[in-house]
């Protein structure tokens, strides 16, 4: 059965994956091991509210009811995505209230402007060929706090950033060097990111050229083309700083450090079937290496 074979080789393979190339769902198959789990003792409402709490309170509030289900599933607990839904309405218990942000980018310069390479592409094959990267803004009671990040498409993963009291081209120059220093990737990655001046930069552009990347950048005004970045920064705000008020910069940043740490070890991504990206990577990676051996 094609669920099963899921079962068996879910540590090798992305459930996603898996559940793409058999043409099931990945809710399908989540609905399937909730129902043939082995018999256990039916979970009170008392007690699964205790573990829908626990599990909310470890996303410091970013999860609703779909997160909350998968990850009782993830841990054994035998629940109805209904059940988690009606008891989360019931007691109040729901992700932090959608909010809009205003955007950071200063496109208005007259430095060159790359082609658009991604094209919208959003699924690369394999880590380390398409990067993206943005810039976003935070409140402190010491003034702006502003953070660049860079992200592997294939897994979502934040794999560099950087954070600064200014925009200046320094603050993504940084991030992208810890994002290399940190993978090391083959020349020829595509780094993409909006038509912002830090950018658009002689500096920047060098940087890329030096480590044998290619520079892509977004139509002008269309938040669209870049848009995995602009999830992120809805996740991080919506999810951890909305309603927050940061004494200094060094506070902020903190949390925001402890926030990526979730993001990419643990926090559940609905495009990758419901794992973290450093799940997702490291399922590639496995299968790599048995294609290899």
């Amino acid at each position: 059965m094609k669920y099963a074979w899921i079962e068996r080789n879910r540590q090798h393979w992305p459930v996603s994956l898996a559940c793409e190339v058999l043409g099931v769902s990945p809710s399908g198959y989540y609905e399937h091991k909730a129902r043939s789990a082995k018999p256990r003792r039916n979970v009170s409402d008392d007690a699964l509210l205790v573990h829908i709490r626990a599990v909310h309170a470890e996303s410091r509030g970013e999860y609703g009811w779909p997160r909350v289900w998968k990850e009782l599933l993830a841990r054994g607990i035998r629940v109805g995505k209904e059940r988690v839904r009606k008891l989360m309405s019931l007691h109040g218990i729901k992700a932090r209230g959608k909010r809009k942000f205003k955007a950071t980018t200063d496109s208005n310069h007259k430095l060159p402007v790359a082609e658009n390479l991604l094209d919208r592409q959003f699924s690369p094959p394999a880590p380390d060929s398409v990067w993206t990267s943005d810039i976003t803004y935070v409140a402190t009671d010491e003034g702006w706090l502003c953070l660049a990040v860079v992200i592997d498409l294939y897994s979502r993963q934040v794999v560099g950033w950087s954070m600064k009291p200014h925009m200046k081209r320094e603050l993504v120059i940084d991030a992208l060097r810890m994002a290399w220093f940190r993978r090391r990737p083959e020349p020829g990655v595509i780094f993409h990111s909006d038509r912002g001046s830090q950018y658009c930069s002689d500096d920047f552009q060098r940087a890329l050229i030096a480590y044998g990347m290619r520079s892509s950048m977004s139509r002008k005004g269309n938040c669209w083309d870049n848009a995995p970045t602009e999830s992120l920064w809805g996740s991080l705000k919506v999810g951890r700083l909305h309603g927050r008020r940061f004494e200094t910069r060094r506070a902020a940043m903190d949390e925001i450090v402890n926030w990526l740490t979730f993001y990419n070890h643990r926090r559940l991504h609905s495009s990758l079937g419901y794992v973290s990206p450093m799940q997702f990577e490291r399922a590639w990676l496995a299968a790599q290496q048995r294609q290899a051996a």
